[in-house]
């Protein structure tokens, strides 16, 4: 055989074991199971986020004493403007305000603010606009300040009954209750007591992080208040 032939039966050769490799490669990519797509697994205590009626979903996190008041405000923004402009009902939405760390005692009624309002205020730096001191009702639930407060006259009882639900972080709850039963009260005891004394229309969830990032797990889009 001439070197040339030689030379033309090896290239040829090599073409052929490449074809192979590059058939054998694709054969075995294609035979690879795809990766299933995540799915969040469902916990019982979760449940009550579904909402198989509401056309939309929407979780507001509410991390400071600003944030809360806002995303009362927010709330009522969005049944507006859906009915406004898409026609839709209270019902057709499904709203969420996670109240969490420094947000977490607007989650508490008037008996606590009453007791606990001159320390919880100064922990989390948040006074009455008219009298420049530690509030002694919850404000957020109060439609006599108007601009005076992020709500802007909107309050938490107006939102509930228009469908709104809350939820309050556990984790926060025990934090105050320790801070409260510094000067020598029982943490304990305080925490039962807060626990006994949430809003209306609310619920104690294991952390508000929990609660937001389960939320979304739900389908429900996230607006962040602060």
């Amino acid at each position: 055989m001439s070197e040339s032939r030689t030379r033309r039966s090896m290239i040829v050769g090599l073409g052929a074991a490449a074809a192979a490799t590059a058939v054998a490669v694709r054969s075995a990519g294609a035979q690879a199971p795809a990766a299933a797509p995540f799915r969040p697994a469902r916990h019982a205590d979760d449940g009550w986020l579904d909402a198989p009626g509401a056309k939309h979903r929407i979780v507001i996190d509410a991390p400071t004493p600003h944030g809360a008041g806002e995303a009362v405000l927010f709330a009522n923004n969005l049944y507006e403007a859906n009915k406004n402009a898409y026609n839709l009902t209270d019902k057709d939405q499904a709203i969420v305000i996670v109240l969490r760390h420094f947000g977490t005692p607007f989650g508490y009624n008037d008996t606590i603010w009453a007791k606990y309002g001159k320390a919880m205020g100064t922990m989390i730096e948040f006074n009455d606009p008219k009298t420049k001191q530690p509030p002694t009702t919850n404000l957020f639930n109060s439609s006599a300040y108007g601009m005076g407060l992020p709500t802007l006259g909107t309050t938490i009882d107006q939102v509930r009954g228009r469908g709104t639900r809350f939820a309050v972080c556990d984790t926060a709850t025990h934090f105050f209750a320790m801070q409260l039963a510094s000067g020598g009260g029982n943490a304990d005891a305080i925490y039962k007591e807060l626990v006994a004394n949430i809003i209306p229309a609310a619920r104690m969830v294991s952390a508000g992080v929990v609660g937001v990032t389960r939320a979304q797990e739900y389908g429900y889009a996230l607006i962040y208040s602060v």
